[in-house]
């Protein structure tokens, strides 16, 4: 387990959110990171800390109202990417200037060197670099640390740093209604990979894609696909399990799935697991301890609005209703 997922006790998550007056307070807060911070322009400090640790994955958040230099590091073996989503000017980051269009990114031995601008507020993700290397590598087929070896601006575009802020801005808002979700494992393992997912696709890469498989290529991967589903009923698969299993990438399991189902293989999973989530429902006790949230839990379903309102437009029904039947 990698350093950031160390909770205290038995827990399988962290939270920490704090308002901070000082800048060694602030610099303080951020999780087996090791930082200094120096103010460098005048006035009383204002920050704000939000943090979640769980599994291989950290996400904070952090705002900052006057000009820091930050020095230090992140834990060894981690993977950082973070996002402007205020900021005021331009910042200096390891020898190169970053505004609000820029995704920066540092690795687990790289030394950090990040002037910020008087008012800055990032939105950032540090992972397992381990873990995210063998996510890219089995369902993209991409050497992800080769890409961005020496990197410090991330190689992306406006579009791809506005979907991973708003993925990130989203998956803090929802941890920080519901912070218990993260108790179930599927939980966990579904927010890991939709950050991984959308780390991949914000990340521009270079060369060229491995061309569609042929038509009777494709039945065969939905065919094997399928086998693969039935086989595991019970669990909340997901496309990155489809691709390990089947040993293709994310592109021809999209080819084969929009060719012989006209769905796309994320459309199609998120219907088996809303017909999952709708059979536990029905079979619930309406006046036992679960509760709507738990049940879509158990299935990977994180953004609880996003999920009533795909369970509605599947079903006709909010799941509230289909609980209440229950029994």
């Amino acid at each position: 387990m990698s350093p950031a997922a160390q909770p205290s006790g038995n827990a399988p998550y962290s939270y920490t959110l704090r308002h901070t007056l000082d800048a060694d307070e602030h610099a303080a807060c951020l999780t087996n990171w090791h930082q200094r911070y120096d103010q460098l322009t005048a006035g009383a400090f204002d920050g704000v800390f939000e943090e979640f640790c769980f599994g291989r994955v950290q996400l904070f958040r952090e705002g900052l109202n006057q000009s820091v230099h930050q020095a230090g590091g992140a834990w060894p073996g981690s993977r950082t990417f973070a996002v402007p989503v205020a900021i005021e000017g331009t910042g200096w980051f390891g020898g190169e200037m970053y505004d609000a269009h820029s995704m920066l990114t540092l690795g687990g031995d790289d030394e950090l060197d990040f002037r910020t601008p008087r008012r800055l507020e990032i939105l950032a993700c540090t992972a397992d670099s381990a873990a995210l290397h063998d996510y890219a590598h089995q369902v993209d087929h991409r050497n992800l640390e080769a890409e961005l070896a020496g990197r410090k601006l991330a190689p992306t575009t406006p579009a791809g740093i506005a979907a991973l802020g708003q993925l990130l801005a989203t998956m803090t808002a929802s941890l920080r209604a519901t912070p218990e979700l993260l108790l179930h494992p599927q939980m966990r393992k579904a927010m890991e990979q939709a950050l991984f997912a959308t780390l991949l696709d914000t990340l521009s890469c270079g060369g060229g894609r491995a061309g569609a498989p042929s038509c009777r290529a494709r039945q065969q991967v939905v065919a094997r696909a399928r086998a693969y589903m039935e086989a595991h009923i019970d669990e909340p698969i997901t496309v990155a399990d489809l691709c390990i299993e089947l040993g293709i990438s994310r592109r021809t399991l999209q080819y084969s799935f929009q060719d012989v189902l006209d769905l796309n293989p994320v459309k199609f999973l998120r219907a088996i697991r809303l017909n999952a989530v709708r059979r536990a429902l029905k079979a619930a006790d309406p006046n036992g301890r679960g509760t709507v949230a738990d049940i879509a839990a158990r299935w990977g379903f994180w953004h609880l609005s996003h999920f009533s309102a795909e369970y509605k437009t599947m079903f006709g029904e909010l799941p509230s209703d289909t609980l209440r039947r229950a029994g």
